[in-house]
């Protein structure tokens, strides 16, 4: 029996409930398995009174110490943190709350292994934490966390002396593993972990009545993620104009929606667009599966978990060369990789639906993803970094 402590600040709760479910899924999936013990660890940052009485806060403090989440075990210690954990001493701190709880966790769950979900602050905090307790410890690299955290002053050197110190590094792409390497850390440790999805769920449906159902008349594209300037959605709205007829749906929420909002206005296709917001992921299957293409040209990722749901809803997707995108569209039926060029979209989006392809075969380049596959793979993984008992 493998029992594992998955350490993530990225992780679903009631105020928050859209939040990293592709780790929750993962994390899931893992603990599934007949020969892993599991609890999760997912820390909550707040910051000092009296901003802590925010209102982006306030749920947060609010949130039970330990509660058993759809059959896991998961802990919600609180540390100090300034907001959006930009603080450098965040992991530090982080590691520091930590340690009580995980002492009183110890006495009655004795993990082997401490797989931490995210670089920053997880990474690091795991890195402390190991040092302290002597637990080995894995790190998964996403995306955001290297190209962002990756560069920032103070927490870069960090993120590459936690990767250095740590037993084992994962990559949701090669593309990523590369981009860690380049950073300085051992590539000989990184693995490249895919993710999962569920065929079950995202899958073809009769488009035009899914179409129906959400009043859209004509070509409908859609593009899912956070509303910030790396997803490039200003680039989708400048492509919009000269797409005849087509409804935009943005699915997310963030700092630049007022500035979206304006640019549609400006655009002068402000009907046409329609800003969902963050929307439960029960809800995504329906909305992909409906739309006749999934646009998203990021300047950077890791390998977007939207990209693969949709291929596996039959759904085209016209995205930029970012990150793993050439091991996600691995075929051109499934869709474009194109220049961040509003012209150079439109193109491809034109292109796609002068000529749709038929849903099953772009649902065949998300074949190769699965849970199933994605949990053995983890299972094996930290196992292989446990010290056997002598």
């Amino acid at each position: 029996m493998l029992r594992v402590l998955t350490l993530s600040t990225l992780f679903p709760n009631a105020s928050q409930p859209t939040l990293g479910v592709f780790v929750e899924r993962q994390t899931l999936a893992l603990a599934g398995l007949d020969d892993v013990a599991l609890e999760v660890v997912s820390p909550i940052g707040l910051p000092p009174w009296p901003l802590s009485l925010h209102s982006h806060y306030a749920p947060h403090a609010l949130l039970p110490l330990r509660e058993e989440w759809k059959g896991v075990t998961v802990h919600r210690p609180r540390f100090r943190a300034l907001p959006q954990i930009a603080d450098a001493r965040a992991a530090r701190a982080m590691a520091k709350a930590l340690r009580a709880p995980l002492r009183a966790l110890c006495e009655r769950f004795e993990f082997d292994i401490i797989d931490a979900e995210f670089f920053w602050p997880d990474g690091v905090a795991a890195m402390h934490l190991s040092q302290e307790s002597g637990v080995p410890f894995s790190i998964k690299a996403r995306g955001a966390d290297i190209h962002y955290w990756g560069s920032r002053p103070g927490i870069a050197k960090q993120i590459v002396a936690a990767a250095q110190a740590a037993n084992g590094l994962l990559a949701v792409s090669e593309a990523l593993k590369r981009d860690m390497a380049t950073l300085g850390m051992p590539e000989r440790k990184i693995r490249v972990h895919y993710t999962g999805i569920d065929l079950d769920r995202f899958k073809p449906i009769d488009r035009r009545a899914a179409k129906a159902r959400l009043e859209v008349k004509g070509p409908l594209l859609i593009t899912a993620g956070a509303l910030i300037p790396r997803k490039g959605h200003t680039l989708v709205l400048q492509a919009l104009p000269r797409v005849e007829g087509a409804t935009l749906m943005i699915v997310g929420d963030g700092p630049e929606r007022d500035k979206l909002e304006r640019v549609a206005r400006s655009l002068g296709v402000a009907e046409r667009v329609r800003f969902l917001g963050n929307r439960p992921h029960e809800e995504l299957p329906a909305l992909l599966a409906a739309a006749d293409a999934m646009v998203l040209p990021s300047a950077s990722e890791g390998l977007a978990n939207v990209w693969v749901e949709a291929l596996a809803c039959g759904t085209p997707i016209v995205i930029s060369d970012a990150g793993g995108a050439r091991e996600g569209l691995d075929r051109p039926e499934a869709g474009r990789i194109v220049p961040r060029e509003p012209s150079a979209i439109t193109r491809a989006i034109c292109d796609i639906l002068a000529d749709p392809p038929a849903p099953a075969v772009v649902r065949s380049a998300a074949a190769r993803f699965s849970w199933e596959r994605n949990a053995r793979e983890l299972r094996e993984h930290l196992g292989s970094l446990v010290r056997p008992v002598s």
